[in-house]
């Protein structure tokens, strides 16, 4: 039996099974302007392929013959055509071809390819060398998006293992080569091949390889059939046997032997008696102890001295010459009584702006009247001076501290929540400009806006088509960070699908948003358009009616089509008594302009907080409060002291705290190093409290946080307990020499068990996370919400006295 080039008998027909998988993907439509451009260009490309598959004539007198089909993908797949014998049925699937009408969704190409290979196997000839596939696409997504059907790679093992034969083809020259590459069974089927170009000939040069490649004569045949077996030989005879071979010569003297090992030792004698020990040295004299040789800080200003007695009048001066009368002016206020009056409201002013209230004081008692003195010479106009100081006093007394009050307006407390839209028309180039985006919004909001995330949560939600949804949260196992968080961001990968962009929002309210605790809650949904209404029946106002503030920002696509404007209005609920905002760009960079930036964290800012210099703090319950201070060496005396003074504040808030009933409050002071001290026992005594605060002296030595803990306990116990809340307030950057993990968490069980709430002070970046997350853990698993409320970060100490963050922190700790 002979065989030709192809595995087919010699002396009859030899059919080529040729099957066409071709692209009609969102990522294709979207390339050029209109959308069909390059769709058109596909099946222009398909169809004269199908014209240029001819009968041809090669040797052993047979003729190679055609059958093929084809198919059209996105994110399903329609059969155009199964495997039909060119020779009949070339029109019927020309038709069949120009019919196409392209899907415009996500790219799932692995799954093409296996049902093409599937309908090469079902159909067409019994030849299997003789089965091949054309893919025609561009090569997007890139490699990494959720491929349901395994990957391109597992797609063209398959085809190997069948023995199909994959040809790759771009759609234009500048796809992405590797994906191509891979998608070719053989490096040769991945040539320059490409289906839509300026010029046809390159359309047809293509075209010509392919099928020269296929039907290339003078190939290796198949190995021919195995021969029979031969026939067994007949038993050769026995040989004689060999000559005896001479005696050989005698050996060399062989090496002297090795030198014996060393007898054993002879015996040991006995050792002679123990001296008497000698005198103790004398002791020296106790050293002078170093002076500390680091200046001291200045101290406080002292108070304002009393006011001292008036002296006597002094002599009235020569009376001078009358001058000459003027016009008659206006009436006006004496010389005297403008200086005092400016000085009066200047200085109330400047109280009001620094203080709660006013503590501008009422009319004083008139003095006696003084004697009149004689005219002098006129004075000089000081008008002018009067308010150019007033002026200069006003602003500075007034106008900056007003504008410092006001930059420490806060945006939030918030919940916000990005909603990315990441479908395969965003790209790949465009989707990690949405993650710049993501992070650059977070980064704005807390360098512009004041933004804390002590109060706040934050989460991103990307999605694409059905199911293909993913959330990352603050609060997630391994997000306990802003730092992780944006981590996380940056490892999302592309997911390169369809736009259900109403599932994607239902998700992210059940996933992320309806557990945001926050009553000022905000969704940024980002977008380049057009979500599958025809396909994801889940409406798009999901986030309507629910008190939520929803952004829309909507990105032109790919051929410059505006996103669209129905849809964008029902996603940030124009309907709502309190409707979204829109934002609509031109392209993804714009996302990282500075304007709109500006421009978008304002909306999202919109209700800011600002400090209330009159923030009343007021206890329930008898309360104790026990103050630790962090007195280590890594602290520094300057930043003790900066401290001591925020302590003093503190115990102020504390003690002048408004109070139900009868309840009582009390504050103690301690600090720790390696040794534990308390500088003011419980008391609601302020004056001693505040005396016993300045005197307390820095240790400068190690940090021992546990027996801290434990110190502060032993005092509450002292205490009594009855039915007093217990605060403990402790300064932590969560280093301890020589604590374990294990440790600290059984530290901190005992106690929460003994019920005592601990809040943590944590300054600078230089802090164990672990430790800190341990610190407010109360011993049990990590609750995000409760350490928020527990531990409060301020990124040095002079922060510590700037604004109102001692109020931060008393107002919490206040709380029940």
């Amino acid at each position: 039996k002979a065989l030709n080039g192809y595995g087919c008998e010699c002396y009859g027909s030899c059919p080529v099974d040729l099957f066409f998988v071709l692209d009609t993907s969102e990522s294709v439509a979207l390339r050029a302007k209109p959308p069909n451009f390059y769709i058109d260009q596909i099946k222009s490309f398909t169809e004269r392929f199908i014209m240029e598959l001819k009968e041809m004539r090669h040797p052993c007198d047979r003729s190679l013959t055609w059958n093929s089909g084809a198919l059209h993908y996105s994110d399903e797949i329609i059969l155009v055509r199964q495997l039909s014998d060119i020779a009949t049925e070339r029109q019927a699937l020309i038709s069949d071809i120009k019919g196409i009408s392209y899907i415009g969704k996500g790219t799932h190409t692995d799954c093409a390819i296996k049902r093409g290979i599937a309908e090469l196997l079902i159909g067409g000839s019994h030849y299997q060398e003789n089965k091949y596939i054309v893919v025609v696409t561009d090569g997007h997504p890139l490699t990494g998006y959720k491929e349901p059907c395994g990957g391109l790679q597992e797609a063209a093992n398959e085809a190997r293992h069948h023995g199909v034969k994959v040809f790759s083809v771009a759609i234009s020259p500048d796809q992405e080569d590797t994906r191509l590459s891979v998608i070719a069974t053989d490096q040769n089927y991945r040539q320059n091949f490409t289906a839509a170009d300026n010029s046809r000939s390159t359309q047809l040069q293509t075209i010509r390889s392919i099928i020269d490649m296929i039907g290339e004569t003078g190939r290796q045949g198949m190995p021919g059939e195995k021969g029979d077996i031969g026939v067994e030989g007949d038993k050769g005879r026995q040989g004689t046997d060999g000559v005896d071979g001479r005696k050989g010569d005698p050996g060399f003297p062989g090496l002297a032997g090795c030198k014996g090992s060393p007898g054993p030792d002879g015996s040991q004698g006995d050792g002679g008696p123990k001296g008497d020990p000698g005198p103790y040295g004398t002791k020296g004299a106790k050293g002078d102890r170093g002076k500390n040789g680091e200046p001291g800080r200045p101290g406080n200003y002292g108070p304002p001295g009393t006011k001292g007695t008036l002296g006597p009048k002094g002599a009235n001066g020569d009376k001078g010459q009358r001058g000459d009368d003027g016009a008659p002016g206006p009436d006006g206020l004496r010389g005297d009584k403008v200086f005092t009056l400016y000085y009066y409201y200047t200085v109330c002013l400047c109280v009001c702006i620094y203080g709660s209230v006013c503590l501008c004081g009422g009319k004083g008692t008139p003095g006696p009247k003084g004697d009149d003195g004689e005219p002098g010479d006129a004075g000089l106009d000081v008008s002018h001076t009067i308010s150019l100081s007033l002026s200069l006093s006003i602003y500075i007394y007034i106008y900056i501290p007003f504008y410092y009050s006001m930059q420490q307006c806060k945006c939030g407390p918030l919940d916000l929540a990005f909603i990315v839209d990441s479908s395969e028309s965003i790209g790949s180039t465009n989707f990690a400009l949405a993650k710049d985006f993501i992070i650059t919004v977070i980064d704005r909001l807390i360098k512009d806006q004041q933004f804390g995330f002590n109060e706040s949560r934050v989460g991103v939600v990307q999605y694409s088509g059905d199911g293909a949804q993913e959330a990352v949260r603050l609060g997630d196992p391994n997000i306990n960070t802003l730092t992780e968080l944006k981590q996380a961001v940056r490892d999302l990968r592309w997911l390169a699908e369809a736009t259900y962009t109403g599932e994607a929002l239902q998700f992210s309210l059940t996933n992320m948003i309806d557990r945001l605790q926050q009553e000022n809650r905000v969704v940024l949904v980002l977008t380049d358009g057009r979500s599958d209404i025809t396909r994801d029946k889940t409406p798009l106002n999901t986030l309507c009616g629910k008190g939520i503030k929803v952004g829309g920002l909507g990105v032109k696509d790919y051929s410059g089509r505006q996103p669209n404007h129905e849809q964008l209005s029902a996603v940030v609920c124009t309907s709502d008594p309190k409707p979204g905002f829109s934002f609509v760009l031109e392209n993804f960079a714009e996302l990282l302009d500075d304007s709109f930036l500006q421009n978008l964290t304002t909306r999202i800012c919109e209700d800011k907080k600002c400090p209330n210099y009159k923030c009343p703090i007021s206890f329930s319950g008898d309360t104790d409060i026990v103050l630790m201070m962090d007195s280590s060496a890594s602290v520094g005396q300057r930043n003790f002291d900066s401290s001591k003074t925020f302590v003093k504040r503190l115990a102020e808030r504390f003690l002048s705290a408004e109070r139900s009933g009868r309840a009582a409050v009390r504050v103690a002071v301690g600090q720790y190093s390696r040794e534990r001290r308390m500088e003011a026992e419980l008391t609601s005594n302020l004056t001693l409290l505040t005396s016993k605060i300045e005197a307390a002296t820095f240790q400068n030595d190690g940090t021992d946080v546990t027996k801290a803990m434990a110190f502060a306990m032993e005092k509450f116990q002292m205490s009594g307990g009855g039915n007093r809340k217990r605060k403990l307030v402790l300064f932590s950057d969560g280093r301890s020499q020589g604590v374990t993990e294990a440790m600290l968490e059984k530290r901190v069980r005992l106690v929460s068990e003994a019920g005592v709430e601990l809040y943590v002070i944590t300054v600078g970046n230089q802090v164990s996370e672990a430790n800190l997350r341990s610190l407010v853990s109360r011993g049990r698993s990590y609750d995000v919400t409760y350490a928020q409320r527990h531990l409060f970060r301020v990124p040095d100490y002079p922060s510590l006295l700037r604004g109102v963050f001692y109020q931060t922190v008393s107002r919490r700790v206040s709380q029940a």
